[in-house]
């Protein structure tokens, strides 16, 4: 008789959670009321700080879950997600909140599976990175025609388009043979940016962030780097360019696992447009420059996807219950994809994490970093790689592991100092490059003029 009313209980519990949650649209101080709401409600998982400010003044708040709030455990992974880049695309910061209450309650219930992520991860939630045009949006209303309205920010930029171009240089660089990671920012980056863009590039600059998405709408789609083509001559939707990472077919794996964890995303014909199985390489759709997923993959550990979720920038609220169903478990889901490769420490023979060492995957042409206490996280699909950890001063290490498809494999690496070489002898460690140069030969072109990401 309990295994027949189990099944009853759990859909009863799902009304009760859907119930506790308020589908409304959030102006600002309302957004940020639910933000601090939550945190009352879980204070001992949860922290809320602010990463700057919009260019009229607004927090850029973040929701941070965790056992230890504020502080990076070594091993555990940073995850992000970042929503309402675009003002007028809602759909996100809407279940960025939902998610974070749900996160909340769920914890507070005993919810194994919710418990687990949030003790063996580090969650950020950035529900609005563009405030103020959300703002122009929300004044507009749900119901004009204005499609355009409040995209941008408050000085009129469209801030996917305003991060610095690193792959004009990873391009090149590709020329002479150069690294496609890591890639140091242009001298005079900080004058070419809007606040809200300084403020996420200095975020992303703290956090050693391992997986992350960003939100948008126009569309239903998981889109992964690059972004932007390689032949920048095929900039019009007729003429698109496949351009992969050396990391595709893992970025498809992540893609596919929010798609076909979404209600209908993996499906493939959604707004008049048709994805194979709802995912797509983000050149080979259009190209789009100085966005912020290719950013990521460029200059940070961070390897990052952009999900289109509807396509009503502005849906109906009695429409974000039925979204909200469809996204929840394609939002945990995806977070528990962080889970997966291999992780473990850099330490030198005093057992001294070492910060910045470069954890290279023979076949990969593209290395990730320690952290700053010496621990690192590559993902990594089921297989069998070689891995080698170097770092400035010191013999590098390889060895041969085997990821299964489950849980990371722990991999250590203990590095030995390097014998005292004279100056002309040393190697320089080959993880950052010279831009001057660089700068000189290439110029960023110009972006494309779609509507959507």
């Amino acid at each position: 008789m309990a295994r027949l009313l189990w099944p009853l209980v759990r859909v009863l519990l799902l009304l009760e959670v859907a119930a506790a949650v308020n589908f409304l649209h959030h102006r600002y101080e309302e957004m940020v009321q639910a933000l601090f709401s939550v945190q009352n409600e879980c204070p001992y998982v949860t922290r809320i700080y602010s990463i700057g400010r919009s260019v009229e003044g607004r927090h850029l708040y973040v929701l941070e879950f965790s056992d230890y709030p504020g502080i990076h455990e070594p091993l555990e992974p940073e995850f992000k997600y970042v929503g309402n880049m675009h003002g007028n695309e809602v759909l996100g910061r809407e279940l960025l909140l939902q998610l974070s209450e749900f996160l909340c309650e769920e914890y507070r219930r005993g919810n194994e599976r919710v418990t687990r992520l949030i003790h063996d991860t580090r969650i950020h939630i950035m529900p609005s990175m563009n405030p103020d045009g959300y703002e122009v949006a929300a004044k507009q209303g749900p119901d004009s025609i204005g499609y355009l309205t409040g995209r941008n920010n408050a000085n009129g930029v469209d801030l996917n388009r305003n991060f610095p171009d690193l792959n004009t240089f990873m391009y090149y660089n590709g020329e002479i043979s150069g690294p496609n990671h890591h890639i140091p920012l242009p001298d005079n980056w900080k004058s070419q940016v809007e606040p809200e863009t300084l403020a996420v590039i200095q975020w992303i600059s703290n956090y050693n962030f391992v997986l992350s998405a960003n939100l948008h709408g126009g569309a239903v789609v998981a889109n992964y780097p690059y972004d932007k083509s390689l032949d920048q001559r095929f900039r019009s939707h007729r003429r698109t360019v496949n351009t992969p990472t050396p990391d595709d077919k893992l970025f498809q794996k992540l893609a596919k696992t929010y798609s076909y964890a979404h209600g209908w995303m993996h499906r493939g014909w959604n707004c008049g447009d048709y994805f194979a199985d709802g995912i797509t390489n983000g050149a080979s759709w259009y190209s789009l420059s100085k966005g912020m997923q290719d950013f990521n993959y460029l200059y940070t550990n961070c390897f990052e996807i952009t999900l289109e979720l509807s396509c009503n920038k502005f849906p109906p609220e009695e429409d974000l219950e039925r979204q909200w169903m469809a996204n929840r478990e394609a939002l945990v889901a995806f977070i528990e994809e962080i889970h997966q490769g291999i992780k473990g420490m850099v330490s030198d023979e005093n057992n001294n994490g070492i910060a910045g060492a470069v954890i290279s995957v023979q076949g990969i042409s593209h290395d990730v970093t320690s952290g700053n206490m010496g621990d690192y996280f590559r993902l990594l699909l089921p297989g069998t790689y070689t891995v080698t950890a170097s770092a400035e001063g010191y013999q590098p290490q390889t060895v041969t592991t085997t990821v299964g498809p489950a849980a990371p494999s722990l991999v250590h690496f203990q590095l030995k100092q390097d014998v005292v070489r004279k100056p002309s002898e040393r190697k320089t460690s080959g993880t950052r490059t010279n831009n001057k140069a660089l700068q000189k030969k290439v110029v960023p072109r110009a972006t494309h003029r779609g509507t959507r990401r």
